[in-house]
């Protein structure tokens, strides 16, 4: 099977997104037998190596978030390449300039199109003074998702919004995976705690993620100053981007920076408590790596850590901006040693039902639905 995918950014920064669709390429290349395709723009500094066959298109830096680029439309060069290759099926997956072009092409050629969500994009605006914008990204949204043949999401609640927004029953889940030998409890490291300041009677506060304004930052700072004055807490983010600097406020903050590999398992696994007040979030990438790291997890309630987490039993969930809520159940936890443990242990458990090649697996067989239904 031929596979054409289209990303805003599949390689050149880490997002969950990207990771789940490298994931998913590495399983149709390797256990599928496909042959894929990716059309995205690039960057001179990639965050990582890509799976599947990557062709460039040009593109511009966003004004607002310049980290990201934006593709124009399909040139002619990667017509030419489209059509040399001649795909069996056309993948978007995100709802810009490119996907809407990519799924123009393949309509008019009666190429079957799989759409998947990865980003709540109306909920960013607020964060950026775009609210004004809504009507308008909703519209686009509802019209990108209408045209594909059939969606897939990452989460039963999404799913259910898609088939109302659509009218059918053409949209399933595309869950994701976990490494559980990458992120366990056992990569906790209190030697790596010490280095960076981080007294053993502390309790160390994760927010884990890329940093910026979406994730909940504000209610992560606000809340981390109130417990600095009742509890003996540390703030410990991991991560880079553009709202480093908004983490300056909290007192005593441990910055590590982007990480990779070892160094980001044992900074994950070495922290006590998540906090993740974003509500922002299709799935919760980070969510899950933490739960298989062994901590206990204070989020928003949104509809995606609903689907990651059980009340009371693998992390608590607080109204989101409710800064209380947050406190207390932080607090609750700081001071309970064993109802910690028992948490982050039933976290972890929790982890053993998602799996990559699952996940990928039931993409590849609504392309195989697809396909048999098409040619």
């Amino acid at each position: 099977m031929r596979v054409a995918l289209f990303s805003g950014n599949y390689n050149y920064l880490r997002e969950g997104a990207n990771r789940a669709l490298n994931k998913l390429v590495g399983y149709l290349e390797r256990e599928a037998g496909c042959s894929v395709r990716v059309y995205s723009p690039v960057t001179d500094t990639p965050a990582f190596k890509p799976e599947g066959t990557l062709v460039p298109v040009p593109s511009v830096a966003l004004p607002v978030r310049d980290e990201f680029r934006l593709a124009l439309g399909l040139p002619h060069s990667v017509r030419d390449d489209l059509k040399r290759f001649n795909p069996q099926i056309v993948h978007v997956s995100t709802p810009d300039i490119l996907g809407v072009r990519a799924q123009s092409w393949a309509i008019d050629r009666g190429v079957p199109v799989v759409a998947s969500m990865h980003t709540l994009f109306e909920t960013y605006l607020e964060y950026y003074r775009l609210g004004w914008l809504k009507p308008l990204v909703r519209a686009h949204l509802s019209r990108f998702y209408g045209r594909a043949d059939y969606v897939v999401a990452p989460t039963p609640a999404l799913v259910a919004m898609l088939r109302d927004l659509r009218g059918d029953e053409h949209v399933s889940v595309w869950s994701r995976g976990i490494d559980r030998e990458m992120f366990s409890p056992t990569k906790c490291d209190m030697s790596w705690r010490r280095a960076h300041g981080i007294a053993d009677d502390e309790i160390a506060v994760l927010f884990f993620g890329r940093l910026v304004l979406e994730k909940g930052i504000d209610v992560y700072r606000e809340v981390l100053a109130n417990l600095q004055t009742n509890a003996k807490v540390r703030a410990l983010v991991v991560g880079a981007g553009p709202a480093e600097s908004s983490f300056s406020a909290i007192n005593r903050t441990v910055l590590t920076g982007h990480l990779d590999g070892e160094e980001l398992s044992r900074a994950v696994a070495s922290g006590d408590i998540m906090l993740t007040p974003s509500t922002t979030e299709t799935f919760g990438q980070v969510v899950l790596e933490a739960m298989a790291s062994g901590l206990p997890v204070v989020s928003a309630d949104a509809p995606s850590s609903r689907a990651l987490i059980e009340e009371g039993k693998t992390g608590i969930l607080c109204q989101s901006t409710a800064i209380d809520e947050y406190v207390a159940a932080i607090e609750r936890l700081a001071t309970a040693p064993d109802v910690r443990k028992a948490m982050g242990d039933a976290a972890r458990s929790a982890s053993t039902a998602y799996s990559w090649n699952a996940a990928s697996e039931s993409v590849y067989e609504v392309y195989r639905s697809l396909v048999a239904q098409t040619y």
